[in-house]
């Protein structure tokens, strides 16, 4: 249900940078989310759908990338990816460390809106 929440906020950027823009009609929002967030594709567009009936952003499509998880050994230095589903730990496969910062996973933004 948080979906609800995100997408309103998706939504006013678009109307917003649309209206500046003097968009007649918005076809497409791509977005970029991290497999991190627990942001559902499929709720997404449904609350979008939603929320922008009776808009010029009403019918768009989401075209969602997913960003993986990709980790940093602070011990050496090796950036990984990981399966965040499969995975319990965070251990670096290249020494074992489990020291590791967080370099993408995370992310959820606008890249761009196509429009007519």
């Amino acid at each position: 249900m948080h979906e609800l929440s995100v997408v309103d906020g998706i939504l006013k950027v678009v109307l917003r940078h649309a209206a500046v823009n003097n968009v007649e009609k918005v076809v497409a929002v791509n977005l970029r989310i991290g497999d991190l967030t627990d942001l559902v594709d499929e709720w997404v567009q449904r609350y979008f759908d939603f929320l922008s009936k009776d808009t010029i952003a009403a019918g768009a499509a989401l075209k969602i990338e997913r960003s993986p998880v990709v980790l940093h050994c602070e011990t050496c230095g090796n950036d990984f990816t990981i399966q965040i589903r499969e995975t319990k730990k965070f251990i670096c496969p290249a020494c074992g460390g489990e020291n590791c910062s967080l370099i993408s996973g995370r992310e959820f933004y606008i890249k761009n809106i196509e429009v007519i």
